[in-house]
């Protein structure tokens, strides 16, 4: 029987770029699971690769026929975005162990989903002042940047991952990443390898 190993941290915690690396790693074997969102593609991306880009009517159709495992909904200024992960036949826990990206609420839902000995939690930690100056950073690289957007889902985070709301889901384990993302994901490799 698979594992999910769920990846979550606040924004700008390093998640992608640790996730590319986790998911790269032949030795691991982890296979990816594609989420879904209806947000705007950002520039960069495609879809069925980082995501597949819904509207608000298939994500009705989706939730209609019960295929949402989890999700998340944030009100924004360009309208409501949902991130949401689908029972579309891409996890068979009988072919393997998984890698997905996450927050602590879909940690959550996966965990009551699947059982919490199928799913692990990843949590990445970095400290505010470094988190707020990659944000700044990669919201300047957009062409249309979205600074307040960007401020909303700081301050949300802070309190999506409270220590209350961390303890409450009994996640004890937190990896940091703070300067040295090499040294992150070794770690982080580590726990997946001795909990296979």
């Amino acid at each position: 029987m698979g594992k999910i190993f769920l990846l979550m941290g606040k924004s700008t915690s390093g998640k992608d770029t640790i996730y590319k690396y986790l998911i790269q790693d032949e030795e691991l074997g982890l296979k990816k699971i594609v989420p879904y969102t209806t947000r705007p593609m950002r520039d960069g991306e495609k879809d069925g690769a980082e995501y597949y880009f819904k509207n608000e009517q298939e994500y009705q159709q989706l939730k209609d026929a019960e295929k949402i495992i989890e999700e998340r909904t944030y009100h924004t200024k360009y309208g409501e975005w949902r991130y949401f992960t689908v029972d579309d036949g891409q996890i068979d826990l009988a072919k393997g162990d998984y890698l997905v990206i996450g927050t602590l609420e879909s940690y959550c839902s996966f965990r009551d989903y699947f059982g919490q000995e199928i799913v692990a939690p990843v949590l990445i930690n970095v400290d505010t002042k470094i988190r707020l100056h990659r944000a700044l950073d990669r919201e300047d690289k957009q062409e249309n940047p979205k600074y307040d957007e960007m401020c909303r889902r700081f301050l949300a985070d802070e309190e999506d991952f409270s220590e209350d709301k961390i303890s409450e889901a009994g996640v004890t384990r937190r990896f940091n990443n703070n300067d040295d993302v090499q040294s992150c994901i070794s770690e982080i490799r580590s726990f997946i390898q001795n909990n296979k």
